[in-house]
């Protein structure tokens, strides 16, 4: 494995939502990213970082914060979008490492917004969508969420779901887990 290619970040967003549809001239903004630092080649989840982004556009609903954990007033103390995407390539080198999350929802969320707020797209072109691979590893019919991933794997949900910080962890469990069988990109 080439040493440049050993780190992966593994990202996990949450975004507001509502129960139903959103609040008129709302729509759907990162407002945490939880990021896990995987070492591949020694096989470890090496650190846990989670930046809160202030919404713009919308606000955090009571049925965000049951989901999420997060209030409006916790949010309110983040960073903009910009900046949040600003500090992920210059302290997590996001745009030259490679990087997972679980499904392309979080890809997907920061290509609208990052188009939407004519911000830089702060991530390299070398996503893997740890979805996907989780299901052909396992020869499984449908994807499943990360939580019934976590109990296929045999493995503990560590923290909140719906964290971002905490779901980045427990996907990197999961990534691991694949490269010990040998079933991630370069493992």
């Amino acid at each position: 494995m080439n040493p440049s290619e050993t780190l992966l970040n593994v990202v996990d967003v949450e975004a507001t939502c509502w129960e139903g549809q959103p609040p008129p001239g709302a729509v759907n903004e990162i407002i945490e990213i939880g990021l896990t630092v995987v070492d591949l080649a020694a096989r470890e989840r090496i650190a846990k970082h989670r930046i809160l982004v202030r919404p713009r556009r919308s606000r955090v609903s009571a049925f965000c914060t049951e989901l999420t954990g997060l209030t409006q007033a916790e949010v309110d103390t983040g960073v903009e979008f910009a900046e949040a995407c600003r500090l992920l390539a210059a302290e997590h080198r996001a745009d030259s490492r490679p990087w997972a999350s679980w499904g392309d929802y979080d890809r997907n969320q920061f290509q609208r917004q990052c188009r939407a707020t004519g911000t830089r797209y702060p991530f390299s072109g070398r996503h893997t969508n740890a979805k996907v691979r989780f299901t052909e590893a396992r020869g499984l019919k449908r994807r499943p969420g990360m939580h019934t991933a976590l109990e296929i794997a045999g493995l503990p949900l560590e923290g909140r779901h719906h964290s971002g910080a905490d779901d980045a962890w427990n996907i990197a469990a999961l990534v691991l887990a694949l490269a010990a069988t040998g079933d991630w990109p370069g493992a």
